[in-house]
């Protein structure tokens, strides 16, 4: 099959092209590596260094006639969202529908898998753990922009038959995310910690998240390939693991007796974000394999077998 990835240099997605050219599928990246890297990028797959937005990747697409275009490339940055809501939508709405006009004036394409976001879509709720039932609130023009591309897709699927599967993720974290920039908690603590430098937690450390480990992200985007199912689903662990516990896993894992520094809370964080993942077995026959702390190690590990 020949597949399109947008971000494939970037943490999720080019661990997702490996995957991909592991099964021996045709690959194309577009990627403007703003957060990605060359050497993150198969070998076995063709890279084009494009913004989303332009008529480059456009070019490239149509002409690469994808059977399947599989969406990672965004501005993740909710603060920036917040500051420059029109640079976040203009690259998160207008950079997909961008390659996915380009991909269907190829002529072959039949699907689109979407790297979707479960906590910033649904908001602060009520409901733990949340399912795709819950109504959107989000709270952020980076949730609301994520929100706007899966009623996109939908709008697609009504008026030209394109297949889509929302993968609403919970907080990834592993090998090849980036510590710097806009990045989770895990791949900051683990790069502090492995380089013997001091962690900060904010607050009480009693703030929880959903973190599920990329291995397991990236077979959900493998079952997305051919699954009959058509909409939005949750990707997460289903379990709330507090920042004060993944100190705990990561500084063991890493080997370090210290404890953390503590600061002010930041204003406005989320207290409790945990999805309900039960949708994912029954519709594509996906779990994760991975708890908290074995997926915490294998990235310590990685972390520090870095150069």
């Amino acid at each position: 099959m020949r597949i399109v990835v947008t971000g494939g240099a970037g943490f999720i997605g080019s661990n997702v092209v490996d995957a991909y050219v592991a099964l021996g599928h045709q690959v194309l990246v577009i990627d403007d590596l703003s957060s990605g890297s060359t050497k993150n990028v198969n070998p076995a797959a063709e890279l084009v260094r494009a913004d989303v937005r332009s008529e480059q990747a456009a070019q490239a697409v149509q002409a690469f006639a994808p059977q399947l275009v599989n969406l990672h490339a965004a501005q993740i940055d909710v603060r920036r969202s917040v500051t420059d809501p029109r640079s976040d939508v203009d690259v998160n709405v207008g950079g997909l529908l961008n390659v996915v006009e380009a991909a269907r004036r190829g002529g072959a394409l039949a699907r689109c898998v979407y790297a979707a976001s479960g906590g910033s879509m649904y908001g602060d709720t009520a409901v733990v753990p949340t399912p795709e039932t819950h109504p959107c609130g989000a709270v952020s023009p980076y949730g609301v922009s994520k929100h706007a591309c899966e009623l996109y897709l939908q709008a697609w699927r009504a008026i030209y038959g394109v297949h889509y599967v929302a993968l609403r993720y919970a907080n990834v974290y592993g090998p090849r995310q980036n510590p710097h920039g806009e990045a989770g908690v895990v791949a900051i603590f683990t790069e502090r910690l492995v380089h013997g430098r001091p962690c900060t937690i904010y607050g009480d450390g009693g703030q929880t998240r959903d973190f599920v480990y990329v291995a397991d992200v990236v077979r959900a985007n493998v079952k997305a390939l051919d699954t009959a199912f058509c909409g939005g689903v949750n990707i997460g662990t289903g379990v709330e693991t507090d920042v004060n516990t993944v100190y705990r896993h990561l500084a063991a894992a890493a080997g370090v007796a210290t404890p953390a520094a503590s600061a002010e809370g930041k204003l406005g964080e989320q207290r409790r974000s945990v999805l309900d993942v039960r949708k994912a077995k029954e519709v594509l026959d996906w779990a994760p394999s991975f708890d908290v702390a074995s997926g915490l190690a294998q990235t310590v590990a990685w972390f520090r077998a870095q150069p």
